[in-house]
């Protein structure tokens, strides 16, 4: 499948400012022969395009946008901004929900073009398919739409709370998911935002489709003002941004130390931060657990190679369940094998911190923690090697909860397929545990999602009322699965900011605003 060349969409037109291009060599074809795919990427990517259109390697390519481009989009969405924001909720809704419809219409190149950039397929099979399902679902947006004003009458006065979009929107998504997370930026338009998307050099091509192919084509046959979206690939703009005047709100999605940062940025440039950041989610399995449906989310930790933000990172184990609990995780990683993306069973993906991952895993053996299995080196058919782009599922159990954060394994995020299991100590009875147990989940120094299994009523009423840490709280429901009408973003701490909360994009870029109005008599109106 052949997706050609998408330009930069500025201001409603197809911008093209260069020659440069950025080329989409399928992930397949780098697994397979490295150093000739990468050097053809290379080759086209520097201007020598021949025989581009034949090579079964290539998928496709991006317009790579200039300055000036990047400072049109900002002028584009800033010109926009009033007409749309007077566009009734009513008839954004409706606009919501025939980008969502679109987007299923197009799943099948969709998903192809996340294959070939090395997501494998049952991964990109689920995202697609939950996208319209999450952020774009009818729940999601009448329910974001419902908090946008509430009336109140006293008498003769009207009180109104109203939300008022910001205005204008950038949104920079990571290279690891850069597609879905552009996307449920994108609901800011609902608000009455207009937007500016950066697709990222690496993975442009599934983000600029989208663009291009089911947001912008909604938007013009429903008449949105030209600017209303604007999306380019090319160099990052931060800088740019904080000192335009257009700009109201930054959606960043990155690392920790690096968002942290641009957060106070932005703060002192007078712009909105809305930070997405890392995550070091825990799950929770007590003794009491259903330990076939605890096992099958904690194992979903391997999907992509923990190369996702939201997987259980780390698990915490009743120490009277924890061997079989151990026992049956371990059966689950042994069975999971690399392979090419397109392959429909593929689970693990190409992993590049090697060297983190091994300096992790000796730091924790050698403070104690056993390695209860993987840690090799693996070639895409599952052979042991010493140069391999996979790495094996790899589990360390980490016994007492006091000091397992000593660990870097259980303390910072990680972004590999090693998982810490956690057992505290026998404890003098099960309530006391259950607080230890608890204060570690909430002293996380991140935010993103937590996960409880239990199925005593009681215990989980103490879930509920004493869980805080995390922007989503799953209990006995799979960790990283994403509902409708919940956000599947945001938190505190290192996860989302000192702003930091479950992230509906299409509420965090409003600002609340109240409003009286004495409405006159009639005899008043038009007084003599």
């Amino acid at each position: 499948m052949k997706f050609g060349v998408y330009a930069a969409y500025v201001g409603g037109n197809h911008v093209v400012d260069g020659d440069e291009l950025v080329h989409t060599v399928t992930a397949r074809s780098v697994i397979e022969d490295t150093f000739a795919s990468l050097r053809l990427k290379q080759d086209l990517d520097r201007g020598d395009s021949h025989g581009a259109d034949l090579d079964e390697r290539v998928i496709g390519a991006c317009a790579v946008a200039g300055q000036q481009t990047a400072e049109l989009a900002l002028e584009a969405a800033a010109k926009a901004a009033p007409e749309w924001r007077r566009v009734p909720m009513r008839r954004r809704l409706e606009i919501g929900r025939r980008i969502a419809e679109r987007f299923l219409e197009h799943r099948e190149p969709l998903v192809e073009i996340l294959v070939a950039e090395g997501m494998p397929r049952a991964a990109a099979d689920g995202m697609v398919l939950g996208i319209p399902f999450t952020s774009w679902s009818r729940e999601t947006l009448e329910w974001c739409a419902e908090q946008f004003e509430f009336r109140r009458h006293d008498g003769r006065r009207e009180m109104i709370l109203r939300r008022l979009p910001d205005g204008v929107v950038c949104i920079n998504p990571p290279q690891n998911a850069a597609m879905v997370n552009a996307l449920n930026g994108l609901t800011t338009l609902i608000a009455g935002n207009t937007a500016v998307v950066r697709a990222p050099r690496g993975v442009a091509l599934s983000c600029m489709y989208v663009m291009h192919e089911v947001i912008a084509p909604v938007l013009e046959e429903a008449g949105a003002p030209p600017g209303t979206l604007n999306a380019y690939c090319g160099p990052l703009v931060l800088d740019q941004w904080l000192a335009s005047e257009h700009v109201d709100d930054v959606l960043y999605f990155g690392g920790s130390s690096r968002g942290l940062a641009f957060e106070q940025s932005c703060v002192a440039a007078g712009k909105k931060p809305i930070l997405e950041l890392a995550g070091n989610d825990c799950c929770v399995v007590w003794h009491d657990a259903d330990l076939d449906a605890a096992v099958e989310t904690v194992s979903s930790f391997f999907m992509n190679s923990g190369q996702i933000c939201n997987v259980p990172n780390q698990v915490v184990v009743h120490p009277a369940i924890a061997d079989e609990f151990l026992d049956r995780l371990v059966a689950v990683a042994a069975a999971i094998r690399p392979g090419y993306p397109d392959e429909p069973d593929t689970v693990l993906t190409p992993v590049l911190g090697v060297d983190w991952f091994y300096g992790c895993l000796n730091e924790a053996v050698a403070k104690g923690a056993t390695l209860v299995h993987g840690g090799r080196r693996l070639e895409v058919d599952g052979t042991p090697s010493d140069t391999g782009f996979y790495l094996e599922p790899c589990i360390v159990r980490v016994d007492g909860l006091h000091d397992a954060r000593s660990l870097s394994v259980v303390r910072d995020e990680t972004f590999f397929p090693l998982l810490p299991v956690i057992v505290p100590d026998v404890p003098a009875n099960d309530e006391a545990l259950l607080r230890d147990v608890l204060q570690f989940v909430n002293t996380n120094a991140y935010g993103l999602r937590n996960s409880f299994w239990s199925t005593n009523p009681a215990t989980i009423d103490r879930f509920l009322d004493d869980a805080t840490n995390g922007g989503t709280i799953k209990i006995n429901d799979a960790h990283s699965g994403f509902l409708p009408f919940l956000p599947n973003q945001g938190g505190p701490g290192l996860t989302g900011g000192a702003f930091g909360e479950a992230s509906h994009p299409m509420l965090r870029t409003t600002r609340l605003q109240a409003v009286s109005v004495v409405r006159p008599r009639p005899a008043e109106e038009h007084p003599s």
